[in-house]
């Protein structure tokens, strides 16, 4: 029997069953030119379905929001050429055994105009609760309640076009800075309404999002929320510093629908708080009660950006005794893998194989093709 057994058990909770704990990590790709995804974007997710990941994340897709984009050649999640190229996808990844859920996604105040870059939404700036995308920085525009209104709804007419098309699931970016989590971030939501205040009120524009896609699409379709604690341009960054404030700040997004936290850090192996050695997802499952996934640098030595560096390269292959023991201990549901899956889409099959030496080899050698 191979020691990553328990990576390879089913998943089944309230309303998505997986035949194994591995999931694809939604990676920026800038891939669809357009914004169009293509058959190159179907075949790329299908050969990692066919490589054994239980649950594919897309990339990033953006919702139908005039500020929603903030990279060239993202992807769109709506109108018809779109939704069309990722009923294509579903289809591909279904076709291989597999299951997939796109991430939706606005980047908020990270957008800036586009002066002659191939953006939708052109010279249009970045939106964000108080026209911040850094702490005492204004420099775009702060959302009125009619902006919030229309976020609000893009996202769930997203969610409801997810579950036409085919999708399994679907994950909100709510991490790392882009527009949800500029309103849960006290340093860029500075807001004197009813969506800023204390961490709880802060919680409401993300609490509405899900509120609106679980009427959109019903009890029977999953919600998974990626969330972090840091930051793009803060890597300390901190929303909760003790477990009684994470508590309060998950509870109304449990009490809003959401089914599934994807805890997005930078190294799975770091406790969260003094005197447990819980990680990001181990804390979120204990508080919750919900299936979590735990993502960072899985597979690797180091996180999937090092401090210093501006690329992903700066890692080599590891031992994945350290995860397989916390996830065969209950500690969390789902394990979200990266980079490792771009190094190789066999990744999970190998693991399963007791292939770990072959694979670790293979990695090495594209590590030192990437540099």
């Amino acid at each position: 029997m191979s020691s990553a057994d328990c990576l390879f058990t089913p998943f089944t909770s309230r309303n998505l069953s997986l035949s194994n704990r591995v999931v694809m990590a939604p990676m920026t790709r800038s891939a669809s030119p357009g914004n169009i995804p293509g058959p190159a974007v179907a075949e790329y997710y299908r050969r990692r379905a066919e490589g054994d990941v239980g649950l594919i994340i897309t990339e990033g897709t953006c919702v139908n929001h005039v500020a929603a984009h903030g990279y060239p050649d993202v992807p769109n999640f709506y109108g018809e050429q779109a939704l069309e190229g990722w009923r294509e996808v579903v289809d591909a990844v279904h076709g291989a055994g597999g299951k997939i859920a796109p991430q939706l996604w606005h980047v908020g105040g990270v957008r800036r105009p586009a002066k002659g870059a191939n953006l939708p939404g052109g010279d249009t700036p970045g939106y964000s609760p108080s026209g911040m995308s850094m702490p005492g920085k204004v420099n775009g525009h702060a959302m009125t309640l009619d902006d919030i209104e229309a976020v609000v709804n893009a996202f769930a007419d997203a969610a409801a076009d997810a579950q036409k098309v085919g999708f399994d699931a679907v994950e909100i970016h709510g991490a790392h800075g882009y527009l949800i989590d500029q309103f849960f971030w006290d340093q860029l939501n500075q807001r004197t309404d009813e969506y800023g205040g204390d961490l709880v009120q802060r919680t409401r524009f993300a609490t509405e999002i899900v509120s609106a896609m679980r009427r959109r699409v019903g009890p029977d379709f999953a919600i998974i929320l990626r969330w972090s604690q840091w930051k793009l341009h803060d890597y300390n960054a901190r929303l909760a510093t003790t477990p009684q404030q994470m508590e309060s700040f998950l509870q109304p997004l449990c009490d809003a629908g959401v089914d599934i936290f994807h805890c997005s850090t930078r190294r799975f192996w770091q406790p969260e708080f003094e005197g447990s050695d819980l990680n990001l997802a181990g804390w979120t499952k204990k508080l919750t009660g919900k299936p979590t996934i735990s993502v960072g640098s899985v597979g690797l030595n180091d996180d999937f950006l090092p401090e210093g560096s501006s690329d992903f390269k700066d890692a080599a292959p590891a031992s994945l005794d350290t995860l397989l023991e916390r996830l065969d201990r209950g500690e969390f549901d789902l394990v979200a893998v990266g980079r490792a899956l771009i190094a190789n889409p066999d990744w999970a099959r190998k693991v399963r194989e007791g292939e770990t030496d072959q694979l670790q080899a293979y990695a090495k050698e594209m590590l030192q093709e990437l540099s």
